[in-house]
């Protein structure tokens, strides 16, 4: 009974002293910033998530025998199931294009990056699962210092690319994405205009030209990615200087949005007899350009691309 009694006296105390509507009001005021900067750590729980699902497929001997020529294939199906399950959940991710790659010659997919390119997640993984067939990717050499990151880079082959290494694989009739933006079009890209921001990197194109009689270039962009996670705008110029005082993307970013997003694949790119590979890289980004003014909606809008999600109307040059 003495129990009892204390605690009733503590609660009404701790009624008293409690504010009862503010601290409502407060968890309504707070609650979106809250999700807002939280969502991007279902990103880095995703990627953890793949080490760990990789390194249990590599180590453990009795799954491994499971798999009559490659135990990686039954890891990377599972991985692939994993973010495929994540952005048709959360995104409701399509792409749209695949008739334009064929199934018979490997190709260099080259994409547009965004702030985080959860698009090329989706696709690589829908694309194993549709056609059994590996794209290996190019990721910036910082990731590889990432603890987890060497189990993921050997599961789902990612390269740090140099001309050579990206020539050998697409001489194996292995395919290819390359985002020739990379960290600074990631960091410095805007929603606004979705302008592509590849400086003089012209290596992609050398490494198209280097294999050019098997390989078919492919661009790729992925409609309202830029609404899915953004950088802050403020202090540019600040973070611009430590990007090019330290070549790592420290610009904060907000986001992990369920906004609609559609990877669109265009018409192969061909790459002519004596072109320069300047000259290629041009013809590259005008058809990532036509891509972008066919399908994106400009400037970017995150409540647009949230409305799209759940009734899309595609975008045409006519409109």
């Amino acid at each position: 009974m003495f129990i009892g009694q204390a605690l009733d006296y503590a609660r009404v105390n701790l009624i008293d002293y409690i504010d009862i509507d503010f601290t409502l009001w407060l968890t309504w005021l707070l609650t979106p910033l809250i999700i807002t900067f939280l969502l991007p750590l279902v990103i880095l729980l995703l990627f953890y998530l793949t080490a760990i699902i990789l390194y249990i497929y590599k180590y453990r001997d009795r799954l491994r025998n499971a798999y009559e020529q490659d135990f990686w294939d039954g890891a990377r199906k599972t991985v692939a199931a994993l973010w495929d399950a994540h952005g048709w959940v959360w995104h409701g991710y399509e792409i749209e294009g695949l008739e334009n790659v064929p199934e018979g010659k490997p190709c260099l997919f080259v994409y547009y990056h965004s702030t985080i390119p959860v698009d090329i997640y989706y696709f690589i993984a829908r694309y194993y699962l549709l056609r059994n067939k590996v794209v290996h990717t190019v990721a910036d050499r910082f990731l590889f210092k990432v603890p987890g990151w060497s189990i993921i880079s050997e599961g789902i082959k990612v390269i740090p690319g140099t001309v050579q290494s990206c020539a050998a694989i697409l001489k194996a009739k292995e395919s290819l994405a390359i985002a020739p933006g990379g960290v600074y079009e990631a960091q410095f890209g805007s929603h606004v205009d979705y302008r592509l921001m590849w400086k003089e990197r012209v290596g992609f194109a050398r490494v198209a030209i280097m294999t050019s009689d098997e390989v078919v270039v492919i661009p790729m962009f992925t409609e309202n990615i830029r609404e899915s996670f953004r950088n802050v705008s403020f202090g540019r110029k600040f973070w611009l200087w430590l990007y090019h005082a330290t070549r790592l993307p420290f610009v904060p970013i907000y986001g992990g949005f369920p906004v609609k997003l559609v990877t669109h694949l265009g018409r192969p790119v061909p790459v002519q007899e004596g072109i320069t590979p300047r000259q290629f890289s041009v013809e590259v980004a005008k058809a990532i350009d036509d891509l972008i003014e066919t399908h994106q909606k400009l400037p970017g809008s995150i409540m647009r691309a949230l409305y799209e999600r759940i009734h899309r109307i595609p975008k045409t040059k006519s409109n």
